[in-house]
């Protein structure tokens, strides 16, 4: 296990960004990818009027004051879950998403994943690990696998399935993070 003590902004903690920098953002990136500790959520209205998509990670804090700040200029909203897939979970990803997200997806660690597109629940499991040495990371590799499919065109289900097999891949490691 890992205990997690002060966290040190370093070069985030005064960033800002300028028109210019914005500009290339939009003209060059696929999406918009963000947390609570990355400094960029204020942007978040900007990008998304360039036309760039944006995500965030909300982590276990989807009612933060940061994810709640962004929740109407997010496309794709992530965070984690330790119940599984309930009526309670099902219940909070139907209020985030009448917030603004298109898609609120939940990673439910070796549960699978839930994803909520305003109509329907999209469930996918995980991707079997025959090798589990840390599981620092796998959520981020789960929105960086599920994200690339996203912007490749992939349907929902398919870019679940490509972030738990992005994930799988992380739990291979230690310290991935």
């Amino acid at each position: 296990d890992r205990k997690f003590t002060a966290y040190d902004q370093g070069v985030l903690a005064d960033l800002t960004l300028s028109d210019e920098e914005l500009r290339f953002i939009a003209e060059n990136h696929d999406v918009v990818v963000s947390d609570q500790w990355g400094k960029i959520s204020e942007y978040f209205p900007k990008l998304r009027e360039m036309g760039i998509p944006t995500a965030y990670d909300c982590s276990t804090r989807v009612s933060s004051p940061s994810a709640l700040s962004v929740m109407p200029h997010c496309d794709y909203l992530f965070f984690s879950a330790d119940d599984g897939d309930c009526r309670t979970l099902r219940e909070l990803m139907r209020i985030v998403h009448s917030m603004g997200p298109k898609l609120v997806i939940a990673m439910l660690g070796e549960n699978g994943s839930l994803c909520f597109d305003g109509k329907d629940f999209h469930k996918c499991g995980i991707v079997s690990c025959d090798d589990l040495v840390d599981t620092l990371g796998a959520g981020d590799s789960y929105i960086a696998g599920f994200l690339f499919g996203i912007t490749e065109g992939l349907s929902i289900e398919e870019a679940m399935y490509k972030g738990a097999a992005n994930a799988t891949e992380t739990l291979k490691y230690f310290g991935a993070w």
